[in-house]
């Protein structure tokens, strides 16, 4: 009896397991009807998702503005504001609605722009900051191209 109850027991573990698997790489989407995933979000995430995807847009134009002027220092601190440590533990249970596509891009984004911080404080020539801001922007389109937000119906 215990070792049937046993068995019993492993065998949830390992449904349960491969469950949380499969919401942690698909997450809560659904296909869009323009071809990108939707990501079906409730409009107090949805806002959060869009509040952080404006603060990387100001600081991308913060760091543009500090590379025109040739002030390295402040390309450093506007990338080090939106880096892993501004993403760390802000929303966990979101986490988990998240395909893993997005959250593969969504980290990359906040480490490159910890990537692009470490540079500048190291001296790094204005024109390699500027393509490595260039790899951040092209990291926003990748993820404006393949996802959208969507509220559940």
């Amino acid at each position: 009896m215990k070792q049937r109850l046993g068995l019993i027991a492993v065998a949830l573990w390992l449904v349960t397991a491969v469950a949380m698997a499969v919401v942690f790489v698909r997450g809560n989407t659904a296909p869009g009807s323009d071809g990108r995933t939707a990501l079906l979000l409730q409009e107090s995430e949805r806002n959060f998702v869009l509040a952080e995807m404006r603060s990387l847009l100001v600081a991308n134009r913060t760091i543009t503005a500090a590379l025109a002027a040739g002030d390295a220092a402040q390309v450093a601190k506007a990338a080090r504001a939106v880096g892993m440590a501004e993403a760390h533990d802000r929303a966990p249970s979101l986490l988990a609605k998240l395909p893993l596509d997005f959250k593969r891009l969504a980290m990359a984004m906040h480490g490159g722009f910890d990537g692009l911080a470490a540079e500048a404080e190291a001296g790094a020539p204005m024109p390699a900051l500027t393509a490595r801001l260039l790899e951040q922007l092209d990291r926003c389109i990748a993820c404006h191209e393949g996802f959208r937000i969507d509220t559940p119906r």
